[in-house]
C-alpha cells in the first residue's frame, strides 16, 4: 500500500466514529497494537524532543524501505505515534519525504489535542522525516 492509501484508510476508520471520545478510545487501541521498540533502543538518543510525554522512535531500513518501532509512556501519545508509524512504516524514504500529512487534519486530530500534544505531533512527524532523510542519503 502507498502512504496515501494507508492515510485514506485511517481517514475512513476515524469517520466511522460519532464523537471524539470514541476516536480517543480507538487511538488508545491503536497504541496497544503499536510495533514496540526494543528496550535497548529506549535511550535518550531515540526520544522525540518537543513532546510532553516520553516517545521513543527507532528506524531501520530493509529492502530500501524504512521500518519504524516506537513506544510512549502516555496512552494517547502512544496512539498518535501508532497512527504515524502505520502511515509511514515500510515505505521508501523518498515517499516518506514527499508525503503530505493532510490526513491528520482530515481526521481532526490536531484540533482535538492540547497545544503541547499538538507540538509533540509536529515533532513526531519531523523526526520520522529526519530518519527518512538519513536513509535517502544512504541510498544516493
Amino acid at each position: 500500500m502507498t502512504i496515501e492509501e494507508v492515510q485514506n484508510e485511517i481517514i475512513e476508520e476515524f469517520a466511522m466514529f460519532e464523537d471524539w471520545e470514541e476516536r480517543y478510545q480507538y487511538m488508545i487501541d491503536l497504541g496497544k497494537d503499536l510495533p514496540l521498540i526494543e528496550e535497548k533502543y529506549k535511550t535518550d538518543d531515540n526520544i522525540i524532543k518537543g513532546c510532553q510525554s516520553k516517545v521513543w522512535v527507532h528506524a531501520n531500513m530493509q529492502d530500501d524501505k524504512v521500518n519504524f518501532t516506537a513506544d510512549s509512556d502516555a496512552i494517547i501519545t502512544k496512539g498518535i505515534i501508532a497512527i504515524l508509524i502505520r502511515a509511514f512504516s515500510n515505505q521508501h524514504p523518498k515517499d516518506i519525504l514527499e508525503a503530505n500529512t493532510d490526513f491528520i487534519d482530515k481526521i481532526g486530530l490536531k484540533e482535538h489535542l492540547s497545544p503541547t500534544r499538538a507540538n509533540g505531533l509536529v515533532s513526531m512527524i519531523k523526526q520520522l522525516k529526519l530518519y527518512a532523510i538519513a536513509y535517502q542519503t544512504q541510498l544516493n
